[in-house]
């Protein structure tokens, strides 16, 4: 009679839960009836910025700043970003920020590597084959996303696979120069081809998270629209740095990039000259058209809205920023053409996330005093709206656009905490059952 009691008062106390803890026990299994493991469609799952591994090769025209760092120097490809342990035990940190760096060449509008250094992205294709650098976070780079799409039945080079790219180049919208995306992107392709084949001509999943939720939607606006028609079944980003832009990237320009790129014993000071070499870094600077007037940055002598961060490169020292930022990223500020196909946006709101910063002595060699608005923790909420906005606004987007905002959900965990990972994967097993 107790027992009998205690279940007809299950669903109550199921309904005083939170929602994420409410969703996740009244979703059940991780598979639902209708979808099984034939059943699956392939998916390629793109991570954030610090997760890909790259290697290099140095040749004779290679001129090392210090006589270590041509060790390596006609020895074939290296492992450059691959263990962060390595770089101390090698004493190598001086070495890799060096040949690491890029060169902005004005006459192509593109950047390039140092003379003498040649790089590539190991692993392309594996879903397994990149992975956090920071030993204290492992889960960041899609570990628990990968083995929870293992669990339903994914499996990793055969339904289950991996789209890693190079960290430092941002990718292009469509008509502007990239030899390395162009590349990419045709390595994507055939990646997508190949496993559509592979399963009786399944059209295929495409997952992006952070930087990759970047990579990922401008794989999909870069290839021909026949293409998508036939080869995508359905785009899946959560937490996608967007056109829109957002506030934390300004820090990291002007005071380095802390917490982003774990290097034992290096300091956020001493990565920002490679950091600032980057077209990564400038890529998701806060755009006019969503912040405005608003001042992003405040000192003693002036504010810098988002109107001003040409004066700002300036500000901070970094003069060089100011033609690539005019030249490759104010284009993608003003670009939200749709991709037109089905696409599921999936943000985290409600957390604190810089909004303001504060230089008040305009010493940018220090971190600012920030104060906060509402976000996924890095990207501010008024960014997500503005591109649920746009593709709500698109023609050929209308009925194939989904936006989902998960309360407490922050940007890095969005993919790693269980209750909002459970979100995701019941994304994709919708994504599954959808027919098209």
């Amino acid at each position: 009679m107790a027992s009998t009691s205690l279940l007809r008062l299950l669903p109550l106390l199921l309904f005083l839960l939170p929602r994420p803890f409410r969703e996740y026990y009244l979703s059940g299994s991780h598979q639902p009836k209708d979808v099984g493991v034939g059943e699956l469609h392939p998916i390629v799952v793109v991570p954030g910025v610090s997760c890909s591994d790259l290697e290099a090769r140095l040749t004779e025209t290679y001129r090392p700043s210090v006589p270590r760092c041509g060790a390596m120097k006609g020895k074939g490809w290296f492992g450059i970003w691959e263990n962060s342990s390595d770089l101390l035990a090698h004493d190598y940190v001086q070495c890799f920020e060096e040949q690491m760096s890029l060169v902005y060449d004005p006459a192509i509008n593109d950047y390039r590597n140092l003379p003498g250094v040649e790089t590539r992205v190991p692993n392309f294709g594996v879903a397994r084959g990149f992975h956090e650098k920071n030993p204290f976070h492992p889960e960041w780079c899609l570990t628990r996303l990968i083995e929870a799409l293992e669990r339903i039945g994914y499996r990793d080079g055969d339904t289950l696979l991996g789209a890693p790219y190079d960290i430092r180049h941002a990718p292009p919208i469509p008509g502007q120069p990239s030899e390395v995306y162009s590349r990419y992107f045709a390595r994507f392709r055939r990646l997508v081809e190949d496993a559509s084949k592979r399963k009786q001509h399944k059209k295929v999943i495409i997952f992006g998270h952070s930087f990759g939720g970047n990579v990922a939607l401008e794989f999909v606006r870069n290839a021909p629209m026949a293409w998508r028609q036939k080869y995508i079944k359905h785009l899946i980003l959560a937490a996608p740095t967007l056109s829109a832009g957002f506030v934390d990237p300004v820090k990291n320009l002007a005071s380095g990039p802390y917490n982003l790129l774990y290097v034992p014993t290096a300091t956020a000071l001493s990565l920002r000259p490679m950091w600032r070499s980057f077209e990564t870094n400038i890529a998701n600077f806060p755009s006019p058209a969503v912040f405005g007037d608003t001042p992003i940055v405040i000192t003693k002598q002036r504010n810098y809205s988002s109107h001003d961060m040409e004066d700002f490169l300036a500000a901070i020292g970094f003069s060089d920023g100011i033609e690539p930022f005019r030249r490759r990223t104010l284009p993608k500020m003003h670009y939200f053409e749709a991709p037109m196909v089905p696409m599921t946006c999936i943000n985290g709101v409600g957390n604190r996330t810089p909004q303001q910063l504060v230089y008040w002595e305009s010493d940018f060699d220090e971190l600012p005093e920030i104060v906060y608005g509402d976000g996924d923790g890095d990207i501010n909420l008024v960014s997500m709206l503005a591109f649920d906005k746009e593709m709500g606004q698109q023609p050929r987007q209308k009925g194939q656009f989904k936006s989902i905002k998960l309360d407490k959900a922050q940007h890095g965990a969005i993919v790693s905490d269980e209750w909002a990972l459970k979100r995701v994967i019941q994304e994709i097993l919708e994504a599954n059952r959808i027919s098209s």
